[in-house]
């Protein structure tokens, strides 16, 4: 899309008849972004033209979409001013962006974020509100309903995080960590929505609930554990019906399919297995590759462990290490050592060709779970931000210090890497 190659396209969102697409473009790595839609079955884009987005999706409702956006700043601002009071607005497709229709602005608070999305049969509209990395509120409006156009606060506050799953009818289901430091799910009745009035569907686990989606007549729950995937098939008042066998200790993701169909969709990966897309048969509970790359390699070549380490204040700290089958623990290997450990986001295994590539060559890779991360529930995260953000350092010397007194590798023979928050620190062990 640009001859310098340095163009960026992300999905916004489908429309549910499925013939239209949304898609963000931004340009030389700004964070401000374009909307554009695209006709699905004929591949051409429309006229359709929406600037000075960030942060935002397409929520789609009949023929157009809620997108978050702010004012167009003053020529020659748009990269010094401060980015204040952004809107939610409803863009009907074919019309130009001048004509969107206001849904929603706060005018007392310029910082905080708005986030859009829809229930899958479009009648509640959600506004997800937050004022940095951590915590939200959630506001809902019935789309269906002629009598009342106010939104209904479902969740209010920052302490907590919280997530509309879908609607089953005039209720929503919630994920949630109030009063549940590792997640679950209820349903709440937006016309009365105190907390005392909430049904829980799923109750919390020692085990981190990471993500539910519906999927055709079902919910798909997704679990951590010790920072793999356990995924579960269960009914909608919440009884399991079966465990969703996965090929290997990993990631899963996606279990997408819509009321009334049987057939959903997931994507798996690990440390030695390539991002593969499987279709999952709902009624009988089976498997089967529907999409997988061509990787030229030998995953039983290579051997992918777990081990617990102990950090600085005694604390137990997994960590993923991984190497071709054979070699000798004799501290001479090549080791690159990854971590994160903020903002709750959770580091499971996944593949990387690069990291193929040092294995192959006798190297060895390891991903370090350090706190700060989510892997564990809110109580994991906590233990890794603000003024315990030192524990994410001793986490991470920690784990390099184990892999040299194990024998697999040697100071002088160990990189670190990181991204973002990640790359943040500068370790030496």
């Amino acid at each position: 899309m640009s001859k310098e190659g340095t163009t960026s396209v992300g999905f916004a969102g489908v429309s549910k008849d499925k013939q239209h697409l949304a898609y963000t473009v931004s340009k030389a790595g700004s964070d401000w972004q374009e909307i554009f839609v695209k006709d699905v079955v004929t591949g051409k884009d429309l006229s359709d033209k929406l600037e000075w987005v960030k942060f935002s999706g397409a929520a789609w409702k009949n023929d157009g979409f809620y997108y978050s956006r702010y004012d167009r700043p003053a020529p020659g601002q748009e990269l010094s001013k401060k980015n204040e009071f952004q809107k939610i607005y409803y863009h009907k497709l074919g019309t130009t962006q001048d004509k969107d229709t206001l849904i929603f602005q706060d005018k007392d608070h310029p910082l905080r974020y708005f986030g859009a999305s829809t229930t899958e049969d479009e009648r509640f509209l959600i506004i997800d509100i937050s004022e940095g990395t951590d915590g939200n509120q959630i506001i809902v409006k019935d789309l269906n309903t002629t009598r009342s156009t106010k939104f209904r606060i479902i969740v209010q506050g920052f302490d907590n995080h919280n997530a509309i799953i879908d609607n089953v009818g005039d209720k929503l289901l919630m994920m949630t960590d109030i009063d549940a430091p590792n997640y679950k799910l209820v349903l709440v009745d937006p016309a009365n929505p105190n907390k005392e009035n909430w049904k829980t569907v799923i109750p919390e686990r020692p085990e981190l609930l990471q993500s539910v989606t519906t999927s055709g007549k079902y919910l798909i729950v997704t679990y951590l554990k010790d920072v793999a995937s356990k995924v579960y098939q269960y009914d909608m008042d919440g009884i399991i019906v079966r465990e969703v066998k996965l090929p290997t200790v990993g990631s899963a993701s996606g279990f997408y399919a819509e009321k009334g169909e049987t057939t959903a969709f997931y994507g798996f990966t690990s440390i030695n297995y390539p991002y593969t897309i499987f279709k999952y048969n709902l009624t009988t509970g089976r498997s089967e590759v529907y999409k997988k790359p061509n990787v030229k390699f030998n995953p039983e070549d290579f051997e992918v462990n777990q081990v617990f380490y102990t950090s600085k204040d005694g604390t137990k700290v997994p960590m993923f290490v991984a190497h071709k089958k054979g070699i000798k623990l004799d501290g001479n290997n090549t080791a690159l050592l990854y971590g994160y450990g903020g903002f709750s986001v959770n580091i499971t295994p996944s593949f990387s060709a690069a990291n193929i590539v040092l294995m192959e060559n006798g190297g060895i890779y390891a991903v370090a779970t350090l706190r700060g991360g989510g892997e564990y529930g809110e109580n994991w995260h906590k233990g890794g931000m603000l003024f315990n953000k030192q524990n994410v350092f001793d986490d991470f010397i920690s784990a390099g210090e184990y892999l040299v007194k194990n024998g697999y590798t040697s100071p002088s023979k160990l990189g670190i890497e990181g991204r973002s928050n990640g790359a943040c620190w500068l370790v030496r062990v």
